[in-house]
């Protein structure tokens, strides 16, 4: 039996520029056939079960071949698999998805088309450049750069596209650059036409390089503008200067380690991304549940019976698997009778979620365990039973400053935030490339873990600035690199470490 292919736009680079009809296909993949210029973070909409192939091509080398990649989306196929061919922008501008569809069409293979955005509208975009605009430009084309216009018989005329339309878009043309505007000029383009050219556009690396049709050459030699590169010629590229937005954001161009689990990684990621930075996710720590369930069990039908006064949590994972042992109890929220406290904004808001309301939280500025011991001053703790669900090797703070003012706090551990089984790959490499700007400790697990993934040896880390997400993770952070870090949150939770880095720039 057949399986089917779909051709999918990967977009120009940006992650969030994936279609929804192409996110549900990677969803649905058990083969990814992926491009140099895919984005490597749609691979995780996949199935972590799903086979990825690299296939991509690079100026001057290729991983296989164009016939290659055909037989291999033909091949699998065959063997009844659903495939997605994840290609950067369209499939069907300048990324040869015509000619993968010819081949499956005439193989009989059941394929589908989804379009994807363009690096040559959404470059342009992100640089603040509109290809089209009233009163400057009607008209645009895109042309495939790519092709030598110095060879005798040509695709493109340049002679006549030189003043055919208002903004020339040209895809693939770093390496022809000097050809093409030599031809352009020489088509009656005025030299000084406004020109510019993007590299890595949309993504946080990249570089915009403005001037004209005359002098572009010399400024992207000067530049070292590389491929991928888009290059426009037009009177839109005036607006730049007015329009831009991407690149004028207070983290852009920032290389950030983010050492979170790889289920927590994406709140801080995107909320860097939405700052401009360029997160490099390299998980430190895995959550490992481990709990002895005769002692779970005991706590949690103590609690339903009303035996503690309270319930402290002090980690949104502990939030999570308590209420899953909850569940799995045949139990919800109504069990919970004592009085419930949080350790941060973090935590209160997981419990939220499960229908429970913090009877105490302190201040986002106090989300320690010396924290929550004083915002619970106000109240009578004499005699109070507390159960206090946390992970394995939490500090003793909460427990010896409970028993302090006459409460017995019943410790019940769930968890161990462990190193990673499989760290990964490609977040380590870029660490000891040295490509990391401030690498990002949201817990003192991160820091103990990631050292330990290094063997002990930090020095990969003394280039980058480091970041902290409050003074405990700060005091780790001296104790096992040697220095303080760079920028301590005042707020303790991710939406505070994010401005404390935009505060320090």
């Amino acid at each position: 039996m057949s399986g089917h292919v779909s051709l999918v736009g990967a977009g120009p680079g940006d992650p969030g520029l994936i279609t929804v009809a192409g996110a549900e296909a990677l969803a649905r993949a058990e083969v990814v056939v992926y491009d140099r210029l895919a984005n490597p973070q749609l691979l995780d909409l996949a199935p972590e079960d799903a086979e990825r192939v690299f296939v991509g091509k690079g100026p001057k080398a290729h991983t296989m071949s164009q016939d290659e990649i055909n037989a291999l989306l033909v091949e699998r196929a065959l063997a009844g698999r659903r495939v997605v061919r994840l290609k950067g922008g369209d499939p069907f501008v300048f990324g040869r998805g015509g000619e993968e569809a010819e081949v499956l069409a005439a193989a009989g293979i059941p394929f589908d088309v989804v379009p994807g955005v363009s690096s040559a509208v959404a470059a342009p975009a992100y640089a603040g450049i509109p290809v089209t605009h009233r009163g400057l430009a009607a008209s645009v084309a895109f042309v495939t750069g790519h092709e030598d216009p110095a060879k005798e018989e040509q695709d493109v005329d340049w002679a006549r596209l030189a003043t055919a339309v208002d903004t020339l878009v040209l895809l693939m043309g770093v390496g022809q650059l000097a050809q093409i505007t030599e031809r352009l000029i020489a088509g009656g383009r005025a030299p000084s036409t406004p020109a510019a050219l993007i590299e890595w556009g949309t993504l946080p690396r990249q570089r915009v390089i403005t001037g004209t049709l005359g002098d572009i050459v010399a400024r992207a030699a000067g530049a070292e503008i590389g491929p991928p590169a888009v290059a426009v010629v037009g009177e839109a590229v005036r607006l730049r200067e007015t329009l831009r937005w991407f690149d004028t954001r207070p983290l852009f161009g920032l290389r950030a380690l983010v050492t979170r689990t790889r289920e927590q990684a994406s709140e801080l990621s995107r909320a860097l991304a939405a700052a401009g930075a360029e997160p490099v996710e390299l998980p430190a720590i895995q959550i490992v549940r481990r709990y002895d369930e005769t002692k779970a069990a005991a706590a949690i039908d103590a609690l339903a019976s009303g035996a503690y006064g309270w319930l402290a949590f002090t980690s949104a994972n502990a939030v999570e698997i308590f209420f899953d042992l909850l569940r799995q109890r045949g139990l919800d929220a109504r069990a919970v009778r004592a009085q419930v406290a949080a350790i941060g904004p973090g935590t209160a808001g997981a419990l939220r979620a499960r229908g429970i309301a913090a009877d105490v939280t302190p201040a986002a500025d106090a989300a320690t365990a010396e924290g929550l011991l004083a915002a619970l001053q106000p109240f009578k703790m004499q005699e109070k039973r507390v159960l206090l669900p946390r992970a394995e090797g939490a500090r003793d703070v909460l427990i010896e400053g409970l028993a302090a003012r006459g409460a017995r706090a019943d410790e019940v551990t769930l968890y161990v935030a462990a190193p990673p089984g499989d760290p990964d790959g490609e977040g380590l490499r870029r660490l000891l490339a040295g490509e990391i700007d401030v690498a990002i400790f949201a817990s003192s697990s991160t820091v103990r873990n990631l050292v330990a993934l290094l063997d002990g040896d930090v020095e990969p880390l003394r280039p980058c600035r480091i970041a902290a997400i409050g003074p405990v993770t700060a005091q780790t952070v001296e104790e096992l690199l040697g220095r303080p870090p760079d920028v301590v949150a005042r707020e303790h939770t991710i939406a505070g470490l994010v401005q404390a880095l935009v505060d320090s720039r």
